[in-house]
């Protein structure tokens, strides 16, 4: 802040915020009247407000992509799932009304080979939903 040409202010503060000016320009070792310009200069200034907002800005549209993508993934997963459940419920003939324990350990083991085929294919670089995109932009070329 210049210490040039200056207009002097009077103002009043409230004790509490009178006490607090000068605490914090005890502290820093500065005038109250530098906190106080500093103060009002900041407020007034319109680029610290565009920042602030152009950051939140930016943030939120990074949020936004990245909702639209979970969301796109969620949708793949819960029609993947569809598909698989259709195509188990035909292709299984219905239960017995009492399973024997051998139906169930059998259960039991394709179940866990299932977990384990599951768990690999995450373990992968590529994901069903990759190769939907990778499908989908293969169409967009040849149309």
């Amino acid at each position: 802040m210049s210490k040039g040409n200056r207009i002097k202010h009077t103002f009043r503060l409230p004790p509490d915020l009178s006490r607090q000016l000068a605490d914090y320009a005890g502290r820093k070792r500065v005038s109250q009247a530098s906190v106080v310009e500093a103060a009002i200069a900041s407020f007034l200034s319109p680029d610290g407000s565009e920042r602030t907002e152009a950051a939140f800005s930016r943030r939120l549209d990074r949020i936004t992509r990245q909702l639209q993508k979970l969301d796109y993934h969620v949708e793949v997963g819960n029609e993947a799932f569809a598909l698989y459940l259709r195509t188990w419920l035909a292709a299984t003939p219905p239960p017995s009304s009492e399973p024997s324990a051998a139906l169930r350990a059998g259960v039991e083991k394709r179940f866990e080979n299932f977990v384990e085929a599951l768990a690999r294919h995450m373990e992968r670089e590529t994901h069903l939903a990759d190769d939907l995109t990778r499908v989908d932009k293969l169409g967009e070329d040849q149309g």
